[in-house]
């Protein structure tokens, strides 16, 4: 299995700072449409396919990879990506909270699964260096934040 997680304060020193509503409309707008939030060319396809007032249904290419996911919102505070196909299966989590100084923050976290590859195979560790390193979703964390001030500039 692949576990990764990471955090980001949302309001580092030096950037225009954003409001918890803020920063959720982002991660809203980046479930609704990834294309936007992603490297240029990452995404190449997204769109929702079926709504709630709890949840949507996304089908996407990232990656080259045709993808479904239900993506479920807690207001204000979680997503949670549900890979319902695709290459990996499980869970990708996006969270705001306040930490111990009441700064707020934004969390990635997942845990996942390759479809028909051996658990903690090499392709399993391939992914987890991936989600762990320079590029991975820390990476995805500071660019859903900067999209966001971009948006709202």
């Amino acid at each position: 299995m692949i576990y990764s997680t990471a955090t980001v304060p949302v309001n580092p020193e030096g950037e225009a700072p954003l409001t918890r509503a803020q920063a959720w409309a982002g991660l809203v707008l980046k479930a609704r449409d990834a294309r936007q939030f992603l490297p240029p060319g990452l995404c190449t396809r997204c769109e929702v396919v079926e709504e709630s007032a709890t949840h949507i249904v996304r089908e996407a290419t990232i990656g080259g990879v045709d993808l479904r996911e239900i993506i479920a919102f807690e207001a204000g505070a979680k997503v949670t990506f549900f890979q319902a196909t695709g290459p990996r299966e499980g869970a990708i989590v996006n969270e705001l909270f306040e930490d111990e100084e009441g700064a707020l923050q934004l969390r990635f976290y997942c845990y996942l699964g390759l479809r028909g590859k051996e658990p903690g195979g090499r392709e399993e560790q391939a992914e987890q260096a991936q989600f762990d390193g320079g590029k991975g979703y820390k990476a995805a964390l500071l660019s859903t934040l900067k999209r966001t001030r971009e948006l709202l500039a």
